[in-house]
């Protein structure tokens, strides 16, 4: 699809200077928000890309219909119990946003509605709800921008009426303490973003009479607070990449101080769980894939402790969920999950696991204490989420709920998934988990690879009602569980960060060399796709191995890392020293040089590429991509197709509302089979 009238960005040279090192920025001048000619070029950018989907427009619409044929207008989601009632959300037809419902003697009443609250809105998320323990109130959290600004209102649910009560900018977390009118929400920092504030408000009172819990002044540590199952405590929880700290505040008493549980030691992570007869710890301390310890009270130093569950070499503890009766760990070993049910009085355990290839098992909402009954959610690449409901004393399970796929030619045997190990550089096997149709010739199909690999983050192995549209033409689906995530535990989290970053990008280019080569895939039609910091994942592998790829697609991209990492102003910087390195220190500096993907442009041919993001992103400025692809235009000596998608109503998460949700996966899918030439 040729076009004429490429956008062109005038160039503003800036000299960036450090450790005696110049880098020439032409583009610099973009990040000054809503001014004249940024505004200006993102419009051209956004008429150019927007011309191009002119003539793919059948497509989109095609396979957005075909999505929403799939997909039941009124589907109803998986119930779920909540301080001792029954709750549903539910889309219904021609409705954006979902309807929340009790459940009681098979009626349904509306509880909330968030289509009225979004009501003349451009953007709506509702960020959180959270009822008092008695039931009479209703917080809500939520975010008319996109930038993850939060409003905190707070509801009558007898007389379904608003309080005066209305608290801005919030990060969107809500708790309640026991007394059933004090709050606890956390605040942002104005400049960087960073949540490090926790506040205490007493419903009715004025915004001014907010008292001040807590204060994070460790610019690498951000908070989040949680509330024990027994309903007894408040953690209020300080974490880094490297480091976190507990503190408790007693749940019955608003006006009670934080203590510190664990005193915070570089590189211990540790989290807290309350039982009846004290705590539960996972930690990492000498313990890489953690260990999980008891204390009977509040420890003066881990020594205190004892060994509840030993660290392993082979098995990674994702987290615990504490009954009264019952302590239910989650487990992965070789990149699978399992859950290991406890029983404190028989001491008999349990495991669930499953005999597929690859799968994704976690914990639905379990939030009553004293439950015998454990919701857990399973799917897989060709198994539609679904929700069981275990019983913890019989080992009974029951289906509690299934996804419905309403697409009558749909049936999970007609697709096949399967895990394999490609090779890395240095010896590694990475893991990648892969779907497609069968009776596909694979040597001959097309081929989109998903990555992210950063933070310790996995990509779970999940059903995808929406990839059957690629899936139904032949494509094969994959993604790589590459160094920097978590999948095969804390090495391969560790393998993949400071100074073997470089690993995520090469493992990622391994995975897609070996599916090409072992006949899994048609070597020459592969697509790449990553979002965020899988963004920069993309950026890195189009740089490294521009030939491999047909078509990139990157998504909310954070592909300027040096500047951004060397300009403390912007948000977020700081605190993510400790997964990338402080370029500050010179060795940072030059290794984040080496892969920084707008820094390392070149003058050579790049494969065809679709890069979306939102104006209001917080996590990653808008102007990261839109310097990424002005820099694109003026060096790339190809003609292939490359297009700059910028939602202007829209944050790091994208547009707001089921049919922009699902306009913008079907423009991906579009912009792909457009390479194919399967329009159809």
């Amino acid at each position: 699809m040729a076009q004429n009238n490429t956008p062109k960005a005038p160039k503003i040279d800036k000299t960036l200077v450090k450790f005696d090192h110049e880098r020439i920025d032409s583009y610099y001048w973009m990040n000054h928000r809503d001014s004249s000619d940024v505004l200006k070029y993102i419009k051209e950018e956004n008429d150019y890309c927007e011309a191009y989907f002119s003539e793919l427009e059948p497509v989109v619409e095609k396979i957005q219909a075909e999505i929403e044929q799939r997909i039941d207008p009124n589907e109803q989601k998986a119930p779920f119990w909540y301080n001792g009632k029954l709750f549903q959300a539910r889309n219904e037809k021609g409705m954006e946003y979902e309807k929340i419902y009790t459940l009681k003697n098979n009626e349904a009443t509306l509880f909330f509605d968030e289509n009225e609250r979004a009501k003349n809105q451009s953007f709506y998320d509702l960020a959180d709800w959270e009822l008092s323990p008695n039931n009479k109130f209703l917080a809500v959290a939520e975010d008319f921008k996109g930038r993850r600004k939060n409003t905190i209102s707070i509801r009558k649910n007898k007389t379904g009426t608003y309080l005066e009560d209305r608290i801005e900018d919030s990060n969107g977390d809500i708790l309640w303490s026991n007394d059933n009118k004090t709050i606890y929400y956390i605040k942002k920092d104005p400049q960087t973003l960073r949540e490090y504030q926790v506040f205490r408000h007493t419903i009715g009172t004025d915004n001014s009479e907010d008292v001040l819990v807590y204060q994070e002044d460790d610019e690498k540590f951000s908070v989040y607070f949680s509330k024990s199952k027994t309903g007894a405590f408040i953690f209020i929880n300080c974490y880094s990449s490297l480091t976190s700290e507990v503190r408790w505040l007693d749940a019955n008493n608003p006006k009670s101080k934080p203590q510190i549980f664990l005193k915070r030691k570089q590189g211990h992570l540790y989290s807290v769980t309350h039982h009846g007869n004290g705590f539960y710890i996972v930690s990492n301390e000498n313990a890489p894939n953690n260990k999980i310890l008891f204390a009977r009270t509040v420890p003066k130093s881990i020594s205190q402790c004892q060994v509840f569950q030993e660290t392993s070499t082979d098995t990674y503890i994702n987290g615990i969920s504490s009954f009264e009766e019952f302590m239910v760990i989650q487990e992965r070993t070789m990149g699978l999950n399992k859950i290991k049910i406890y029983p404190f009085e028989s001491k008999e355990t349990k495991y669930i696991a499953f005999d597929e290839e690859t799968y994704y098992l976690g914990l639905a909402m379990n939030d009553d204490y004293k439950s015998k009954t454990l919701y857990y959610t399973y799917n897989s690449m060709t198994t539609p989420s679904s929700i069981y409901a275990y019983d913890m004393m019989s080992g009974k399970q029951t289906l509690w709920y299934q996804k419905e796929i309403k697409d009558p030619k749909f049936s999970s045997k007609n697709y096949t998934s399967k895990r394999i190990w490609a090779r890395a550089n240095d010896g590694a096997e990475i893991p990648v988990s892969l779907v497609y149709k069968k009776g596909v010739d694979l040597s001959k199909a097309p081929l989109l690879l998903y990555g992210y690999g950063s933070y310790g983050i996995t990509i779970p192995d999940v059903f995808s009602a929406t990839r059957l549209s690629l899936l139904d033409r032949g494509f094969v689906f994959a993604v790589a569980h590459i160094r920097g995530g978590k999948y095969m535990g804390e090495h391969w989290y560790e393998n993949g960060k400071f100074m073997k970053k470089i690993n995520t990008f090469t493992d990622f280019i391994n995975a897609a060399e070996y599916l090409g080569h072992m006949g899994y895939c048609d070597p020459s039609r592969i697509y790449a796709q990553g979002g965020s910091a899988g963004g920069l994942l993309m950026g890195a592998i189009s740089n490294m191995a521009p030939y491999l790829w047909k078509g990139v697609i990157s998504q909310v991209p954070f592909v300027d890392v040096l500047t951004t990492m060397l300009d403390e102003t912007i948000p977020l910087t700081t605190s993510e020293y400790e997964e990338w390195g402080n370029p500050n220190d010179e060795a940072y500096y030059y290794y984040l040089l080496k892969y920084s993907p707008y820094d390392n442009i070149k003058k050579m041919e790049y494969p065809a590429m679709y890069i979306t993001t939102g104006y209001h992103d917080s996590q990653v400025q808008y102007w990261e991509p839109l310097k990424y692809v002005a820099k694109m235009r003026a060096y790339k000596t190809d003609e292939h197709p490359f297009l700059f998608d910028c939602n202007m109503d829209a944050g790091h998460g994208g547009g707001s509302g089921i049919s922009n949700e699902r306009k913008e996966i079907a423009k991906v899918y579009a912009f792909i089979l457009g390479m194919e030439n399967k329009i159809k």
